[in-house]
């Protein structure tokens, strides 16, 4: 049996704690007898998905005192690095007899990684570490210097897209041969097909409408997509949905109401099941000011549905194979993206097709099965 622990703490609902649990079932999943799965709760971020864990043959585990779900999720960029810098000095001791104790045959680092990494420098362990890279990293000197002097500890750095591990090999913070590109879990096949067919009231929605998803932050730049809609024909039809929640929401209906789009953009707050949504849209929007590569952008795809996204480092302009799968606008361009708006609306329905099927052949390799064979390689 090959012990493998998931490091993954958190303090929003982001992207990675779906991609944790698609991971950890895809190696219970195929090869159950072969895999022990465990997912690391460090400060309570963890209680609300145990159920969820439970349910996938997960092993969940409370390491040390510390329990901050009360005070989940945080917003804000100094309060959320004060809290890190907490979790980091409550969690070394906890984190370091864990591992010293139960000795797993690896561990998957997702998401304040610098903890465990601290500890490989200082301590020999029999587990072997495989970092993983959840999004373009931002290359300060601190962080060159702290992944250059662990580097030759790590077993291996699993890149989500070709261009991300570009980036690093480029910057020559790891060893070359030790970095690996591995496509996320994004896709659940059988999910995804009951999610779709779960009766949802849509009665409301406008029967023509684009569709955007994701929290509502600064990465996400709803703003430009705002924007963008004041310059588009008043007199067609079409509107703009938004599925989200986030600090941004306040700002966003603010803008909307001074530009006179109260009729046309429609926040919808967060949903559960983005799918029926999903399937009835013209096409799914993505504005971000970086992804890697995107899931809600893969989500579309596998859906057969036309996607629109920035080219924004790192992911969507790789998925999209510069145009050919989709539709790409400059990065944080309002102009631009109008522009494609315009052209996705009126381009011949035979170019969106090839398009969409070019984009739902790329989308496959982000099921939960591709992701479990690059993943059994690795830990076999």
């Amino acid at each position: 049996m090959i012990n493998i622990f998931y490091w993954s703490p958190h303090l929003s609902n982001v992207a990675t704690i779906t991609n944790v649990i698609n991971s950890a079932n895809s190696l219970i999943k195929y090869n159950k007898s072969l895999f022990h799965v465990k997912v690391l709760d460090v400060a309570g971020e963890w209680i609300d998905q145990k159920k969820k864990l439970f349910e996938k043959d997960i092993t969940y585990e409370k390491i040390g005192s510390l329990n901050l779900s009360s005070k989940l999720p945080v917003n804000g960029f100094l309060k959320s690095r004060l809290i890190f810098i907490f979790i980091f000095l409550k969690s070394i001791i906890p984190l370091l007899r864990l591992l010293q104790k139960q000795k797993p045959d690896y561990i998957i680092i997702h998401l304040l990684t610098s903890l465990p990494l601290f500890l490989l420098i200082f301590f020999r362990f029999d587990t072997k570490f495989i970092l993983r890279i959840s999004g373009l990293p931002k290359l300060n000197f601190i962080r060159k210097f702290f992944w250059r002097l662990v580097s030759d500890k790590i077993y291996k750095i699993t890149c989500p897209s070709q261009e991300t591990l570009d980036f690093l090999k480029k910057s020559k913070v790891f060893n070359a041969d030790k970095l690996i590109v591995l496509y996320d879990p994004i896709i659940n096949v059988s999910e995804i097909c009951k999610k779709k067919n779960k009766k949802t009231d849509m009665s409301d929605l406008n029967k023509n409408y684009f569709l955007s998803v994701g929290r509502l932050t600064k990465q996400k730049n709803h703003k430009i997509l705002i924007d963008a809609f004041s310059l588009l024909d008043k007199n067609d039809d079409n509107c703009l949905y938004i599925i989200g929640d986030g600090e941004e929401k306040n700002n966003l209906l603010i803008k909307i109401k001074e530009l006179n789009l109260d009729k046309k953009i429609f926040l919808l707050g967060f949903k559960e099941n983005i799918y029926p949504y999903l399937s009835a849209s013209i096409a799914i929007i993505s504005c971000s000011l970086w992804e890697d590569p995107g899931a809600v952008m893969i989500e579309a795809a596998f859906c057969n549905k036309i996607v629109l996204s920035s080219n924004c480092r790192n992911g969507p302009k790789e998925f999209l194979m510069n145009g050919k799968a989709g539709y790409l606008f400059e990065n944080n361009n309002i102009m631009s993206l109008k522009n494609n708006i315009e052209k996705l609306v009126n381009e011949d329905n035979k170019e969106k097709y090839l398009k969409s099927v070019n984009a739902k052949i790329n989308s496959k390799k982000y099921t939960q099965f591709r992701h479990y064979r690059q993943l059994s390689t690795l830990l076999c």
